[in-house]
């Protein structure tokens, strides 16, 4: 694809891509935000270097894809609705994203995306790995495709946060929600797999050692390096990751250091949004 008010420099030949010659801190033009959009769509997650942005700034160009999503675990108080936290230190127990996940598949209607802005990085390691669900699926066998397109899986928020202390913003309960496991991704079209560690629990209409057999399975299927691609963060580094095809996985590898960022959440057009 060709493109000129940014530059585009893939990672791996199925995801992955640094952008150039884009200052976030500022609005993007129709034609900017037009090749933004597209080089997100090509190659799943993008990744912009030596970007200096306030909160404002941040949720003004995540505001250009869709509305912002008030993140559904109870915030400190006084916190912005807006923004999530993202922070690790000596005194941490857990990371955010410390397993393979798509962020709140537990959703009925789960995020368009998520643009993560950090600020302060370790000075090695604290990575993030990001993976092609396009890619997982297509590597698949015809048969195995076609086995799994007549099957849905619960994905349960409830499951995931309540044990490590994380309450819901509102309710009683985090979410459960039924999702097939092969989707078409509302843009391109293209087959996918939608199932993750966090917060897919079993497989619907399988029983219990079935589905837990073929969930793991696909869980390590996933993991494939070859549909891989990993990111390395420098202080004011930006990712803007397609949360509907891709999945992602933060290492925690640089405890005790400091790593501390600013993440926002874009929801989805549920017109849009199809099995």
């Amino acid at each position: 694809m060709a493109y000129e008010t940014i530059k585009v420099t893939k990672l791996t030949p199925h995801i992955g891509a640094e952008i150039g010659g884009v200052d976030l801190s500022r609005p993007l033009g129709n034609r900017q935000f037009q090749e933004v959009h597209d080089a997100l769509m090509e190659n799943l997650v993008i990744f912009f270097r030596d970007q200096d942005l306030n909160h404002d700034q941040h949720k003004e160009f995540a505001r250009h894809f869709g509305r912002l999503m008030v993140h559904p675990v109870k915030p400190r108080e006084g916190a912005d609705p807006e923004i999530t936290v993202i922070h690790a230190d000596e005194t941490s127990q857990h990371v955010a994203g410390e397993d393979w996940h798509t962020d709140l598949s537990f959703s009925t209607v789960p995020p368009m995306g998520s643009i993560l802005h950090m600020r302060e990085l370790p000075a090695v390691g604290g990575d993030t790995l990001f993976a092609s669900m396009y890619a997982a699926y297509d590597a698949l066998s015809p048969k195995m495709q076609d086995f799994l397109s007549g099957l849905t899986a619960i994905h349960d928020g409830e499951a995931r946060f309540r044990p490590i202390g994380l309450v819901p913003r509102s309710g009683d309960r985090f979410a459960q929600t039924a999702h097939p496991i092969v989707r078409a991704h509302p843009v391109t079209g293209r087959k996918l797999l939608f199932i993750n560690q966090e917060f897919t629990t079993r497989i619907e209409g399988l029983a219990r050692f079935e589905s837990e057999a073929l969930l793991r399975m696909l869980y390590r299927h996933v993991e494939t390096p070859e549909f891989q691609c990993r990111f390395r963060w420098q202080a004011n580094s930006v990712a803007f990751w397609d949360n509907r095809c891709v999945q992602h996985h933060a290492l925690w590898d640089s405890y005790p250091q400091r790593r501390h960022g600013y993440r926002v959440t874009i929801e989805d057009d549920r017109a849009l949004y199809r099995a």
